[in-house]
């Protein structure tokens, strides 16, 4: 191995101090060579001095731009998703998200485009545990994809690569030119961390797990308390679960959106059921579970968002009759 290339020292934590990755600290306690280029276009010169025959990309986190494409006879990158669906940044996330219950790891002869070279080897279909979430999936397609590696490096030794173009496993799979555009990724910003309102359960509890342990979701931000007048505090939702049964002592409806905090619990009224929230992770401290978080805080009270008004319940009303909604 001639050199580990990784992304720069960036600030971390409370204090923003400057921190290797861990993949440089990994490679550094290996005693292997670690380069980490600010700009990859200026990197082209000291990567060819190296003189590398194959590179391997796994989770870079940038474009890898054709002039350093060019250097290396055989650029390999392997990908956690069923290619050619999943796609670009995100396929973890992105699978788990939409509720898929099968994924795979994937190595690719890299080109230019986005994820789309040639399948050098795939493992078939993974399944994904119902309750599996992000950092749980990410690593176990970790190891899997290392010991995948191994057998295409040893494969390549020998002369025996063989790739297969994207288009013929789409084939194969039946997978037609619209599912592999609308399963593309993308980065994860802002918006994607919010819980949507307008979703049935089984939907925000996968995207719950599509975003934990990092980057963490969290609710509308736009929920205001219905009974008294402290806001809920801040916190991500790392766990949850479905409940077809009301928290409330009638079991009546309300808006998609509205959060019940009660006794040790908090639910969230999703459009045809309720999300049972299990385990947060408040501002500034660890995981916990809903219990210690919502006790310690004393939270009793109906949240609302703020622009409901549904079924002809406007906020004034609603106001007024929250207080016996949160009666078991």
């Amino acid at each position: 191995m001639l050199a580990v290339v990784t992304q720069p020292d960036r600030p971390a934590g409370r204090g923003q101090q400057l921190a290797a990755t861990p993949v440089n600290l990994a490679a550094q306690a290996l005693g292997l060579r670690v380069l980490t280029p600010l700009k990859l276009r200026a990197f082209v010169d000291e990567l060819a001095a190296l003189g590398p025959e194959r590179c391997v990309v796994a989770s870079y986190g940038r474009i890898i731009p054709q002039a350093l494409l060019d250097v290396a006879p055989l650029w390999l990158n392997i990908h956690p998703s069923l290619l050619p669906l999943y796609r670009g940044a995100t396929p973890i996330q992105s699978a788990i998200r939409d509720g898929r219950s099968v994924t795979a790891v994937s190595i690719i002869a890299m080109n230019a485009g986005m994820d789309t070279g040639d399948l050098l080897a795939q493992t078939e279909p993974l399944a994904i545990a119902a309750d599996e979430t992000f950092g749980e999936l990410h690593d176990r397609l970790a190891g899997i994809g290392a010991e995948l590696l191994g057998d295409v490096v040893a494969a390549d030794a020998r002369g025996e690569l063989f790739p297969n173009p994207q288009s013929q496993r789409a084939a194969d799979l039946g997978i037609d030119d619209d599912e592999i555009a609308r399963t593309a990724t993308h980065p994860l910003d802002k918006a994607d961390r919010v819980l949507p309102p307008y979703v049935t359960a089984r939907e925000a509890v996968d995207r719950i797990r599509s975003l934990a342990p990092t980057p963490g979701a969290q609710l509308n931000p736009g929920l205001r308390p219905a009974v008294g007048t402290t806001p809920l505090p801040a916190f991500k939702i790392l766990r949850a679960h479905v409940s077809h049964e009301s928290p409330l002592a009638d079991g009546r409806d309300l808006p998609s959106g509205t959060v019940v905090a009660h006794r040790g619990f908090l639910y969230v009224r999703a459009n045809d059921a309720w999300i049972v929230v299990d385990e947060v992770v408040p501002a500034g401290k660890s995981a916990m579970p809903i219990a210690a978080f919502a006790n310690g805080r004393r939270i009793d009270d109906v949240f609302v968002p703020e622009d409901d008004v549904v079924d002809g319940l406007g906020a004034l009303r609603f106001r007024e009759r929250a207080g016996e909604l949160l009666a078991r």
